[in-house]
C-alpha cells in the first residue's frame, strides 16, 4: 500500500508459499509439504541478495498467502493458549484469534527456520519487505502477529549482521492489508477479493460479527476445517471441475460408516455457512462496516490515492458467497441435489399415474428434458475457478491506476496477458505437496517470481521460474496458456 518512496527500488515479487500448510496434530488428512520448496525459495532469496538491483535497493513484495494460517490443524492444549476455545476449535483445531495465530506463527517460524533466517538477512542487507495479506494469512490483521513476525526477522537480521541498525531494519518491514501500489510501475494485490468463495466482506476490518476477537471466516475456510481436513483422501485443491456425481463416487468409496461421517461433516458445514449468513445481517456487522469505511478513508488520505478512486476500487470486489442462500446452496451443490430429487420424485409420480392412465412417456421425457436444462443452467452459473474474473479485474484496475503491471496471485497458475494499457501477471505459486503414493502425481509448483527494474524511467519486468541447477530462468508458458 506504499506510495512512491524517495528511494528507487527494484521489486522481487512472489506469492502463495503457504508455509505451515501441513502443520497438523489433530487431523488425519494432511499431505506433507515438499521439502524442496524451502530449499529452492531460500536459494532464490540468497541469489537476489547477491545481485545488485538497478535501483537503490531490493524490495521483496510477497503478494499474499505466505503463511497458511487456515491450513494448519493445531490442537488446543492448555499449555499452548490461555484463552477459552470454542467447541468448534476443539473439534477442528485452533482458530484465528490473535493468541491462536501467534502460536501458529511461532510453529511456522520453527518449522521453516532457514527460510526465515534468509528473509532476515535480506532485510539486514538494507533491503525492504512488504507482506500483502491474502485469504490464507489475513490473520496478519492482528497487530500482535505483525509485531511477532517483525521481531522474528529482526532476530535473524541481527544474527546475520551483529551491527545492524534494528530500528531502521524494522522500518523496512511493512504490512499491507489490501494492496501495494507503485505509481507508474505496479499495482499488486492477492486477488481473493474477486473470488466469492474466498473474499472477506470488509477487507480493512476483516473481523467476525459473531466474535470480534476472531477473523471472519469464508466458505473455503469452513469447508477445509469441517469437511476436507477430517476426511481421509479428500484434497484441498482440484475441486474446480468436480460435479455432484464425482463427489457421490468419492463418498461411496468410504464405505457405509465413512459415508455417514462425511454426511454429518457436510451438514455441520452447511449449518455453519448459514450461521455466517445470519451474522452478515446483524447489528455487529453494521458496526464493522462503519469501521471498515473509516479505515478506507484514512488509507485514501495517507496514500494520496483519493476517496473517489478508493471507492471505485472497492466496487470491483465481490461479496462473499455466504451473503446469499442461493450462493450457499450452489457452492456446495445442494441446488443440483435438490433438482435431482425433484426430478426423481416427478418421474415416480409420472410412473404411478401412467400405470392407471397410460401415455406417460411424453411426461417422463418432459421431466428429463427439464432436469437437463436446469442442471445445465446451474452448472454454468457455478463459477469455482476465479482465474477469468481476476483477468477481467486486472483490466479495470489498469484504468484506475497508471501502472505498467497489474500483479496478483491466488489462483496458483502463472498468467501473463494484456490488461488495457498495462500487463496482467499472475505470480503462480510455491505450494507443492509430496506424492502420497506411487499413483499420486502431485503437481510441481511453478516456483515463479516476478522481477521489476526501473531503467531509464521505464519499468521492465521478467516472470521467472527457479530451477535448482541453474537458478532463475524465463518462465515458459504451456502452449494452452494465453501469454503475451
Amino acid at each position: 500500500m506504499a506510495a512512491s518512496p524517495s528511494l528507487s527500488e527494484s521489486l522481487l515479487i512472489f506469492s502463495d508459499v503457504h508455509l505451515g500448510s501441513d502443520l497438523n496434530d489433530c487431523s488425519p488428512n494432511v499431505a506433507k509439504r515438499s521439502v524442496s520448496i524451502d530449499r529452492d525459495l531460500t536459494l532464490l532469496l540468497a541469489h537476489y541478495r547477491g545481485q545488485a538491483p538497478s535501483g537503490d535497493r531490493w524490495r521483496i513484495v510477497i503478494a499474499g498467502d505466505f503463511i497458511d494460517f487456515i491450513g494448519m490443524t493445531i490442537a488446543p492444549r492448555a499449555e499452548r493458549v490461555s484463552e477459552d476455545t470454542t467447541a468448534e476449535e476443539h473439534a477442528h483445531g485452533l482458530g484465528n484469534s490473535a493468541e491462536h495465530v501467534r502460536l501458529k506463527l511461532r510453529l511456522v517460524a520453527e518449522r521453516h527456520h532457514t527460510l526465515f533466517a534468509e528473509l532476515g538477512g535480506f532485510v539486514a542487507d538494507g533491503n525492504a519487505l512488504t507482506l500483502v495479506h491474502g485469504n490464507h494469512d489475513i490473520e496478519f490483521h492482528w497487530d500482535e502477529v505483525k509485531e511477532d513476525f517483525r521481531a522474528m526477522l529482526l532476530e535473524h537480521a541481527q544474527r546475520a549482521r551483529p551491527d545492524v541498525d534494528l530500528s531502521a531494519c524494522s522500518e523496512r518491514i511493512e504490512f499491507s492489508p489490501w494492496f501495494f501500489y507503485r505509481d507508474g510501475v505496479a499495482y499488486i494485490e492477492h486477488g481473493h477479493q474477486y473470488d466469492r468463495f474466498c473474499a472477506t466482506e470488509h477487507v480493512m476490518a476483516p473481523l467476525s460479527p459473531l466474535d470480534p476477537r476472531r477473523i471472519a471466516r469464508g466458505l473455503s475456510d469452513v469447508l477445509i476445517r469441517f469437511v476436507v481436513r477430517p476426511t481421509i483422501g479428500m484434497k484441498e485443491h482440484g475441486h474446480e471441475n468436480l460435479g455432484i456425481v464425482q463427489y457421490f463416487a468419492f463418498a461411496a468409496r468410504l464405505g457405509i460408516s465413512g459415508l455417514f461421517r462425511l454426511g454429518a461433516r457436510f451438514a455441520s458445514a452447511v449449518f455453519e455457512l448459514f450461521r455466517l449468513r445470519r451474522a452478515h445481517l446483524s447489528a455487529a456487522a453494521s458496526t464493522l462496516r462503519a469501521e471498515h469505511v473509516r479505515r478506507v478513508e484514512l488509507l485514501a488520505e495517507a496514500s494520496r490515492i483519493g476517496k473517489a478512486r478508493m471507492l471505485a476500487l472497492l466496487s470491483l470486489q465481490v461479496q462473499p458467497i455466504t451473503h446469499s442462500i442461493r450462493g450457499i446452496l450452489a457452492s456446495v451443490l445442494l441446488d443440483r441435489l435438490a433438482l435431482a430429487v425433484v426430478a426423481l420424485l416427478s418421474l415416480v409420480g409420472v410412473a404411478i399415474v401412467g400405470a392407471f392412465h397410460g401415455r406417460a412417456l411424453y411426461a417422463a421425457i418432459a421431466v428429463v428434458v427439464g432436469w437437463a436444462l436446469f442442471h445445465r443452467h446451474l452448472s454454468r452459473t457455478r463459477e469455482v475457478d476465479p482465474a477469468e474474473v481476476l483477468r477481467l479485474r486486472a483490466a479495470q484496475l489498469a484504468t484506475l491506476f497508471p501502472v505498467a503491471f497489474v500483479v496478483m496471485g491466488h489462483t496458483h497458475v502463472p498468467v501473463q496477458s494484456a490488461a488495457g494499457a498495462a500487463t496482467y501477471i499472475n505470480l503462480g505459486s510455491w505450494s507443492e505437496e509430496e506424492p502420497q503414493g506411487p499413483d499420486d502425481h502431485a503437481p510441481r509448483a511453478p516456483r515463479t517470481h516476478l522481477v521489476i527494474h526501473v531503467r531509464d524511467a521505464r519499468p521492465v519486468a521478467q516472470l521467472l521460474t527457479w530451477e535448482s541447477a541453474t537458478g532463475p530462468v524465463e518462465y515458459r508458458f504451456p502452449e494452452t496458456t494465453d501469454a503475451s
